[in-house]
């Protein structure tokens, strides 16, 4: 990707999670990026354009990493769904974590027919998915069922932890993921 393009990806990504972005306009990231509007546009047809291209970017990043940790684990299906939550926590307390895109986007664009809200949406089922696959290779009886309780925890937590840093939700839904996964390892 072209330098310039990253630079004003992440520079939105940085003020979409910190500002908001209906909060943040186009004049702000192009002063932030020290480059025109012309140039953003260039690369990005509308701003439209732009918040999804930082969702699906936030999203992808965020699915590398998670497919990292899991892939450097070695270990059986088990142990990688039953460290998935540790694996969280770990991402969500630390320093650079400011939320998850998807979450923050569907809030500000709440209208189902929304471009924005139909992507966000997409990618809540996306890590579902994700979660689901996990199960299913754990031999997880009702893997989908699950993965559904597990997703939930996840967003439900991050969205604690966005309000408040530190809010101990995640530490909570670490216990609650655990509880479910054993209880669904037993009955597989």
């Amino acid at each position: 990707m072209n330098a310039l393009k990253q630079k004003i990806l992440q520079v939105s990504t940085d003020l979409f999670q910190t500002r908001g972005i209906n909060s943040t306009g186009v004049d702000t990231i192009v002063a932030v990026a020290g480059t025109t509007k012309m140039t953003l546009y260039k690369y990005f047809e509308t701003k439209e354009e732009l918040i999804l291209a930082v969702l699906q970017q936030s999203h992808q990043d965020f699915q590398n990493w998670m497919n990292e940790r899991l892939g450097g684990l070695g270990g059986s299906p088990n142990e990688k769904i039953q460290k998935l939550f540790e694996f969280i926590e770990e991402w969500v307390t630390s320093p650079s974590f400011t939320g998850i895109a998807f979450i923050k986007a569907s809030a500000e664009f709440p209208n189902e027919e929304n471009r924005i809200h139909q992507l966000s949406s997409q990618q809540s089922r996306e890590f579902r998915l994700f979660i689901s696959k996990l199960a299913q290779e754990a031999n997880i009886k009702d893997a989908e069922g699950l993965a559904l309780q597990l997703s939930i925890l996840f967003e439900g937590a991050v969205q604690a932890e966005q309000i408040k840093r530190g809010s101990g939700a995640i530490k909570s839904a670490k216990k609650a993921a655990k509880t479910l996964i054993d209880i669904a390892i037993k009955q597989s």
